[in-house]
């Protein structure tokens, strides 16, 4: 079994700051358009002001965990900013790396590089083989090292690894982790199997020319390299630390790009997804209960362990040095410097394989709560009575569960332990192993013996037949309650067989109206009724016979307007009568209206009655 423990990272404190690195690219080669210089200067090493664009004689100055100028090489961005974090990765705990900024400030440039200055993502997988490599190989553990690789289009995650996947959904387990389902996952063992994947993954990478821009992101990137190190002895402890390596679309004014049609719809994309980004910070900086917008945006979704989660975070913010990048540079150091203020909770990742355990049925079933205990234990008599197993089993079995107890309380202590305490637990627990076995083979005899008891007729060791014998004679009463069930029956066949033919349909007639029951009562002598019905006995009989009259003269003589004139006949009614009559000739009386398709006898009952009310009501 499987349990998910928290453990802090040694002395390291339990919380983590965003750290947030700023780094300013160079001119491009073209020059200024209005040769004003540049808008954005560093001070220090950690310091750099901006021009105030409401007032041109004026600064605003920002501090940043690390300032990186112009000539700074790709090397010492590695070496100041992401380098520190990747040691959390092999101790079970989740980094993240991200840049952000506006198009064309060089976030890709900062994340891959080229084959000739290498990026944050390259020289970060090759870090991580460094230090797994550098482990001894007599410290215990067994490490694994995985990949997968997708982007973000138009709010679609893509698999860049396998190219024809489609929309991938986000999930997010009983942990509160995030996960892709479908995700293309593979094991890579050096660096070589790490470029051979990545460097065509890179290719199939949504890419397109804008007006500031030759080779514009139009997605966001993010690759995920996943270390897994078990340990090689008990308890198989087991520590999952991931590492997300983001390169984020720059945010774009399409006055300035010249986006059109599909580009405008993808900057449309991206610009939300970073507007989402903005109020997710917005939300955790402001100290209240408020809802974070995670999911609101999949990019979010997928920051979230990043942002106000459990990853150490670092944050590339790329910004530009010309006037034309004046607001996106300007609106770019105000995120970062909301950004710096968010803190994370990391901790470990681990599981541990517990040994298992026998448990006994009533443990499992109260979960240890201790409800209904008396309901069990007597369920549990009544089985041995059954059973006939003695008492000295059920000792054993006592004594066996507190030597369980007594194992998980030390395999939980050992997780959490030092290493000598560690050894002397698990050289405890040995010796509550070996003598749980001799409870098991002891309990094994005594269950022989009282098979054998059993077999030869030997009464058992404990006998409740007292109980046995009063449960016979509380049911002595039962050959009553039968009786009582067949009286009626043996009356019922005293009874003449049409008596009981009376009795059957006036048992149906009470279901139905007082109205139809008269006319289904049948007399002793098998024959029906002909009463007339109760609404027309108490009405005058010459008036019945004259609407009849009125009725059948409509019948034989009425065109369709008459027709439909009558109570319950409508133009589709009155059309069959016309065409009966064609073929037929005359109704001889009212009853024939029977013969019409569609009136049956409960519909002419109630025509007829509709129609002498109406006509005596007149």
């Amino acid at each position: 079994m499987a349990t998910r423990v928290a453990v802090s990272d040694g002395g390291n404190k339990k919380t983590s700051r965003v750290r947030v690195a700023v780094r300013l690219r160079p001119y491009m080669n073209k020059e200024d358009e209005k040769s004003e210089g540049p808008c954005v200067r560093g001070l220090d090493s950690q310091n750099l002001e901006i021009i105030n664009w409401r007032n041109a004689t004026e600064t605003v100055k920002y501090h940043f965990d690390v300032f990186h100028g112009e000539q700074t090489t790709q090397q010492e961005v590695f070496l100041s900013s992401v380098k520190p974090i990747l040691p959390h990765i092999l101790n079970g705990q989740n980094a993240s790396v991200f840049a952000y900024g506006p198009t064309g400030a060089g976030k890709t440039h900062t994340m891959l590089g080229s084959s000739e200055q290498p990026g944050v993502i390259p020289r970060a997988v090759r870090e991580v083989f460094k230090l797994v490599k550098a482990k001894d190989v007599s410290d215990g553990w067994d490490y694994s090292i995985g990949m997968s690789y997708l982007e973000i289009y138009n709010e679609k995650v893509l698999d860049l690894l396998s190219p024809n996947s489609q929309d991938l959904p986000i999930r997010e387990d009983k942990d509160k982790n995030i996960l892709i389902p479908g995700l293309t996952h593979m094991n890579i063992s050096k660096f070589a199997d790490f470029d051979k994947h990545f460097v065509p993954a890179t290719l199939n990478r949504t890419t397109a020319s804008t007006k500031l821009n030759q080779r514009s992101s139009r997605s966001h990137a993010i690759l995920l390299i996943k270390v897994v190190r078990t340990q090689q002895q008990l308890p198989h402890r087991q520590q999952t630390g991931k590492l997300y390596l983001v390169d984020l679309a720059g945010s774009e004014d399409n006055r300035r790009t010249g986006n059109q049609g599909i580009r405008l719809k993808e900057s449309g994309a991206i610009n939300l997804s970073l507007f989402t980004l903005s109020k997710v910070v917005d939300s955790l900086n402001s100290g209240t209960s408020v809802r974070v917008p995670y999911r609101d945006s999949k990019l979010t979704r997928l920051l979230q362990d990043s942002l106000g989660g459990s990853a150490h975070s670092v944050m590339i913010t790329n910004i530009a040095p010309e006037y034309k990048y004046y607001f996106d540079t300007f609106s770019a150091l105000n995120f970062a410097a909301k950004s710096k203020l968010i803190v994370n909770k990391p901790f470990t990742r681990e599981t541990v394989a517990v040994l298992p355990v026998k448990r006994s049925r009533e443990e499992r079933e109260t979960g240890g709560s201790g409800t209904e205990p008396q309901k069990k234990k007597h369920k549990e008599e009544k089985k041995s009575e059954h059973d006939g197993s003695s008492p000295s089993t059920r000792n054993h079995s006592s004594s066996d569960q507190s030597l369980m107890d007594r194992l998980i309380a030390l395999e939980k202590r050992t997780m959490s332990s030092q290493d000598k305490e560690r050894l002397a637990m698990l050289k405890e627990i040995k010796e509550l192993k070996e003598k749980q076995r001799e409870l098991e083979s002891k309990a094994m005899l005594f269950s022989q013996l009282a098979g054998e008891k059993s077999i030869t007729g030997q009464e058992p060791d404990f006998e409740n037949k007292t109980t046995a014998l009063r449960r016979k004679q509380s049911d002595a009463t039962k050959p009553n309650k039968q009786q009582a069930v067949v009286q009626p029956l043996q009356v019922s066949q005293r009874q003449p067989l049409q008596q009981l033919l009376v009795v059957k349909k006036q048992s149906v007639c009470v279901k139905k109206k007082e109205e139809t029951c008269s006319d289904l009562i049948e007399s002793p002598g098998g024959k029906e009724n002909n009463t007339k019905s109760a609404w027309e006995s108490q009405l005058d009989q010459s008036m019945v016979d004259q609407s009849k009259q009125k009725i059948l003269q409509i019948l034989n003589t009425g065109c369709l307007k008459e027709l439909k004139s009558l109570q319950q006949i409508g133009d589709k009614k009155a059309k069959l009568i016309l065409g009966w009559r064609e073929i037929h000739g005359h109704f001889a009386k009212v009853e024939d209206l029977i013969q019409v398709e569609g009136m049956t006898e409960k519909r002419f009952s109630s025509f007829m009655k509709a129609n002498i009310v109406s006509a005596m009501g007149k």
